[in-house]
């Protein structure tokens, strides 16, 4: 099989996709018994927003992240997955 160059751009991708999906299931999981281990995690970033007034317009800058268990498996699960393809 000849070897092809990987676009850096559908890793990141398959990386936020995976995120996204991991969250969301952690969050669902969370709710059921057996699997609240998954909901697990911590939330970092700006807690209260940044404000820049230029009297002209004003700019409110806040980046918050929250990251648990199924997230994290879903990142590990997506880079695998492009690995193999």
């Amino acid at each position: 099989m000849a070897t092809r160059e990987k676009n850096i751009w559908i890793l990141l991708v398959f990386i936020l996709s995976g995120i996204v999906v991991g969250g969301l299931l952690g969050n669902l999981a969370g709710r059921v018994d057996f699997l609240w281990w998954l909901s697990y995690g911590e939330t970092f970033g700006l807690s209260e927003p940044i404000t820049l007034d230029l009297q002209v317009i004003q700019l409110t800058f806040g980046l918050m992240f929250e990251i648990n268990i199924s997230s994290i498996i879903g990142m590990v699960l997506a880079i695998f997955i492009y690995k193999k393809i």
